[in-house]
């Protein structure tokens, strides 16, 4: 999906998309269901690619583990990064007012992500097979956020950038705002026309708004 998202930058930004365990070339691995043990993993996998600026960039429960990387690679003391992008989610110390749903049964479920995300292509609905591959994973996802615990640290030194949808009923702009207290640098929010997935419906001006963050970089 971020490659479809992303689709239109030029070749100097190279994409480096992280897949997770439980998705596409990964689907025989169990997927997770914590944080920590995810951003472990995956500080441990980038470590030899981090030799040139790095840009992260997440949406959704990925800008949470944009963002807990950028942190752990900062315990490290390895190379940090540009910049942080963060899409569609709200700030890290900020506890959300929705209701979990990662252990309702498939049902119920199901009508609560679609409610709160229409994160579920009505083919795949339809496809039992597919929502076998997907479901799984699905609920990883919404356990892991639901199981976020925030811990205070010192603000990111490097840059931030926040988007949104202005139709996100996910998240609010003022929610978004709250990112600033996570970076002692340069804060931006940016909104553009749709729902939590307005890269998608909206992916001109998104694909543009993220060149310009990174052109700096290059």
């Amino acid at each position: 999906m971020l490659h479809a998202w992303l689709r239109g930058l030029p070749p100097s930004i190279q994409i480096c998309p992280l897949q997770l365990p439980g998705r596409e070339n990964r689907r025989t691995e169990p997927p997770l269901h914590r944080l920590p043990p995810l951003i472990t993993h995956l500080a441990d996998a980038i470590d030899p690619l981090l030799q040139r600026p790095f840009v992260f960039f997440g949406h959704s429960m990925g800008a949470l583990i944009a963002f807990e990387l950028a942190r752990e690679l900062r315990r490290r003391g390895g190379p940090a990064c540009a910049k942080v992008l963060a899409s569609a989610r709200i700030a890290p110390q900020e506890a959300t007012a929705m209701p979990p749903i990662g252990g309702l049964p498939e049902p119920e479920f199901l009508a609560a992500l679609q409610a709160r995300y229409r994160a579920v292509p009505d083919a795949i609905l339809a496809d039992r097979d597919m929502m076998a591959v997907y479901l799984p994973v699905l609920r990883a996802d919404l356990t892991m956020v639901e199981h976020y615990v925030y811990a205070p640290e010192p603000p990111l030194d490097c840059p931030m950038a926040v988007l949104g949808g202005m139709d996100d009923p996910s998240v609010t702009r003022s929610q978004l705002e709250e990112w600033r207290g996570q970076t002692s640098a340069e804060f931006t929010v940016r909104m553009f026309p749709g729902n939590h997935f307005f890269p998608r419906t909206c992916r001109e001006a998104f694909v543009q708004a993220v060149r310009n963050e990174c052109d700096v970089f290059l």
